[in-house]
């Protein structure tokens, strides 16, 4: 069991190749976690154990580990930087106490950072940011410090400058201490010098040392204090500097800014120390509150091991053929053996076992206690974003959000053997990924997946052959379009029909308006008890929520538009909620379909690093593909696009924009919204 005060539960978040797993790696190492170091370039990291992810050089799945450092247990996920795995980033965060920003300070702040460090502000996250690949070319500290200004809206509190720069790059300026650190590259980073700052950064070091106790200062009232009384702010103590630092980080005031190289081994233990001293424990954060399933009040759990239990299920992940469940424990503590409560489902578990994880490797373990983050094994009936309590007393948390799949493709098995296993291969996927949706359609007869990317999809693909030996056909990449109407419209049905030897009977009339984008589906009734009892209200809204499923055009999901509830008829004896539903249901599909119904296409906000003298091949070939240019801004010798382009457009890119830059363009692409495309 450990010392709850010592926990440091945190995350490693940042854009594709900002050098997430490569930080890890060097943490693990120099806590005596690791023996050696493993390069993601290799294929060798620890954190990326899936093969996919060792042949693509990219995390794919959030990998949870711990190790020691300074009397602190840091329990660590590393997440991935790329757009189509941001659930496992979304669902790390919601369970985390703090995070890691790393920025490459060549790319500065890149889209998928700024998503997300906002997924991170949602769920008040505190962050500290490490600015690394100084010793690139290009590579700029302050402007990537300008851009977390600008961007992403934060106080950033710069702790540390970079002694020299690019390939000169050797340490880092500690501004608490005054002093500058050296790292040995014989020892791989292993040892390093702390000595007197050089006398050539010495004057930038006392600017950006006053600056420090300035920001501090207009936060803390102590550092203020003594920063207006006569004494120098050179004789501020560390102590109440560090002290102050750690408040306004955990009150989500300042964001501390470290730097290094993490490649060539060159600032992680300091980054460590900032880990331990600033980020909090769950003791510092505020208790997380849920509901009594059935008196809905409000229970607050205490991060301590004599409360009765809460723990939630953030990732299902198979492991060997097994299901585990990835939990962080809010309160109280659980044993092997134990049995425990679902309430968000109304069900009994049984934990056969407890592992403490470090990648893909396990370790059993009796009891873990509150603050912890654990492997289970031995749930049959529960599932990510579910809440586990004691059986005396039961708890609801707050449900995970889960974003929608925006592209399908048909997967049909090669021979009957592969038909078997396919289902059984594609169910476990789903449950263990609440981006992934799975239907069955019955036209084409084919399997539907759906997912949040192509390289998503890809992924799922590669895995089924090469895990579960599943060969399977795969149709091209679809859209998953959205419909919805263009002008008010309403209908009325009767349903009045025998069913299993009782007469059912019921009449509505719904008038369906359209609503502003991203407004979502709504319903309300504006008619009185005497003209449809308030009993069968909730089956009249099940019927029209249950017809939004499928739209009238291709049988995509309806979206953004209020269903009014305006008028009906109910038969003494004769009324059931079934034939409301059903009735409900088929007013809906008549007042769609006169709606003058269109598709929404998934449109994605783009953004497109490219030499100059390419721009204009570049900006014609996005007018040609829908898209609208929303800015052009100079980086260090390039140029940034920002466009927004629909996704239907965007199949096939980086092979256009490698030939339109010679190989040398890059681009990344994140889902913004639903709307209406050109020729839709």
């Amino acid at each position: 069991m450990k010392k709850i005060s010592a926990i440091r539960n945190i995350g490693i978040i940042a854009h594709i190749d900002a050098g997430k797993t490569t930080v890890t790696e060097r943490m693990l190492y120099y806590s005596g976690r690791s023996h050696k170091i493993g390069e993601v370039h290799n294929g060798e990291a620890v954190m990326d154990w899936m093969p996919d992810e060792q042949e693509r050089g990219i995390t794919i799945t959030a990998a949870v580990t711990t190790c020691q450092w300074m009397g602190s247990e840091i329990q660590i996920i590393d997440t991935p930087g790329h757009v189509d795995f941001t659930i496992e980033v979304e669902r790390s965060l919601r369970v985390l106490d703090g995070a890691i920003g790393v920025f490459c300070a060549v790319g500065g702040v890149e889209p998928q950072s700024e998503t997300v460090w906002r997924q991170a502000d949602k769920y008040h996250v505190p962050k500290i940011a490490f600015i690394n690949k100084l010793d690139r070319v290009g590579a700029s500290f302050f402007g990537t410090v300008a851009l977390m200004k600008e961007r992403l809206n934060v106080k950033p509190l710069i702790l540390q400058l970079p002694a020299g720069s690019e390939e000169d790059f050797s340490g880092v300026v500690d501004l608490i201490n005054m002093k500058q650190i050296k790292w040995d590259e014989d020892t791989l980073g292993a040892t390093f010098t702390i000595d007197n700052i050089s006398k050539e950064l010495l004057e930038i070091a006392d600017r950006y040392r006053e600056e420090l106790i300035e920001a501090v200062a207009e936060v803390d009232d102590e550092i203020m204090e003594a920063y207006l009384s006569d004494s120098p702010s050179a004789e501020i103590s560390s102590k109440k500097l560090l002290g102050a630092i750690r408040k306004a980080t955990i009150n989500l005031k300042l964001v501390p800014v470290l730097c290094g190289s993490a490649l060539k081994n060159k600032g992680i233990q300091p980054l460590l120390d900032a880990i331990a001293q600033f980020l909090p424990s769950p003791l510092d954060v505020p208790p997380i509150k849920g509901v009594d399933p059935e008196t809905t009040e409000v229970i607050e759990c205490q991060a301590k091991n004599s409360e009765p239990l809460a723990a939630l299920i953030f990732k299902v992940s198979i492991m060997e053929g097994r299901k585990l469940s990835f939990v962080r424990i809010y309160s109280g503590k659980m044993t092997t053996g134990e049995d425990l409560y679902n309430s968000s489902r109304g069900k009994r578990e049984k934990i056969s076992r407890i592992l403490g994880m470090h990648a893909n490797r396990k370790e059993r373990i009796v009891t873990a206690g509150s603050g912890s983050i654990m492997g289970i094994v031995g749930l049959k009936e529960s599932f990510t974003g579910d809440t586990l309590c004691s059986t005396d007393r039961p708890v609801l948390l707050e449900k995970m959000e889960f974003y929608e799949p925006v592209i399908s493709v048909a997967v049909e098995p090669k021979t009957l053997a592969d038909q078997e296993k396919l289902d059984q291969v594609l169910q476990k996927f789903v449950s263990e990924d609440p981006t992934l949706k799975l239907r069955h359609d019955e036209e084409t007869g084919q399997t539907i997946l759906s997912g949040m990317g192509e390289l998503h999809l890809e992924v799922i693909v590669s895995r089924m052959m090469r895990e579960f030996m599943t060969r399977v056909n795969v149709g091209k990449p679809q859209v998953v379009y959205r419909e919805t109407i263009n002008r008010q419209n309403e209908a009325s049905a009767i349903f009045d029909k025998e069913v299993a030897g009782q007469r059912h009977f019921g009449e509505v009339s719904i008038k369906l308006s359209p609503l502003p984008r991203g407004s979502g589906n709504r319903f309300r009734s504006e008619i009185s008890a005497e003209i449809i009892p308030d009993v069968f209200i909730p089956s009249i809204e099940k019927g029209v929520m249950e017809s939004f499923e499928s739209g009238v055009l291709l049988g995509y999901p309806v979206v953004d538009i209020e269903a009014l509830l305006n008028g009906g008829a109910y038969k003494e004896s004769l009324g059931t909620g079934l034939a409301f539903t059903v009735s409900a249901s088929m007013a809906c599909k008549e007042a769609l379909a006169n709606g003058e119904p269109f598709l929404l296409d998934p449109i994605m906000a783009v953004e497109i690093l490219i030499p100059e003298s390419f721009m204009g091949d570049v900006i014609g070939d996005i007018n040609s593909r829908n898209g609208k240019i929303e800015s052009i801004k100079p980086k260090t010798g390039i140029q940034a696009i920002k466009a927004i382009v629909p996704l239907s457009k965007m199949f096939g890119y980086s092979t256009s924009l490698r030939s339109a830059t010679q190989g040398r363009g890059t681009y990344s692409m994140r889902f913004s919204h639903f709307g209406q495309a050109g020729g839709n």
